[in-house]
């Protein structure tokens, strides 16, 4: 088994009127996850406008960690109490930074790509946070004011702004779009 870091990625589509219901199941689910040795975290991806479908993330240290939890008895609970509030559940589990690339396929997009992707991430935040506390941390030393920095930007980064810059990215990353098959339909469409 991994000692990396695991992500278990789990798409829910939510049934029809059971919006509020499903909303209050999943946070009932990450606060159990959250009481489990190992865990790092989880996040919720809504929906784009007229979808259904939820992308809910938990992240654990280990494969045997993510097991543990799996395998519960008070998960397995959850999962019942859940019944009737989504259909058609789909897992995936990925490790180290193909988990945030990873598609359903299976398909991760070229280093390149999720290295734009995190920089696209990476540079507003870390220009927010220095503008706003730069001046505060001026007169730290370089360690203690690269630790601060770090030990706050690192999990806004892992469970809000890496996952958001991926999902707006996807069409990208996954070669479905590019800058050069826009800049050509506006080309075709500006000479005729």
């Amino acid at each position: 088994m991994s000692a990396s870091p695991v992500t278990l990625m789990v798409a829910r589509r939510i049934a029809s009127g059971r919006y509020h219901d499903f909303n209050r199941w999943l946070n009932e689910g990450r606060e159990l996850a959250a009481d489990f040795p190992g865990y790092l975290g989880s996040g919720v991806l809504a929906p784009p406008e007229h979808h259904d479908e939820y992308q809910i993330i938990f992240r654990f240290s280990s494969s045997e960690t993510l097991h543990a939890w799996e395998h519960s008895a008070s998960r397995h609970a959850w999962l019942v109490r859940g019944k009737g509030l989504y259909d058609a559940p789909h897992e995936h589990r990925a490790t180290g930074l193909d988990a945030w690339f990873q598609t359903g396929s299976g398909s991760v997009p070229p280093r390149w790509k999720q290295a734009v992707a995190v920089w696209l991430a990476f540079f507003p935040i870390s220009l927010l946070f220095q503008w706003v506390f730069g001046g505060m941390l001026a007169d730290w030393a370089l360690i203690p004011r690269v630790l601060v920095s770090t030990l706050i930007l690192t999990p806004v980064m892992v469970f809000v702004f890496i996952p958001l810059s991926t999902r707006l990215l996807s069409p990208w990353l996954q070669g479905k779009w590019s800058p050069m098959d826009r800049w050509m339909h506006v080309r075709r469409i500006t000479r005729t």
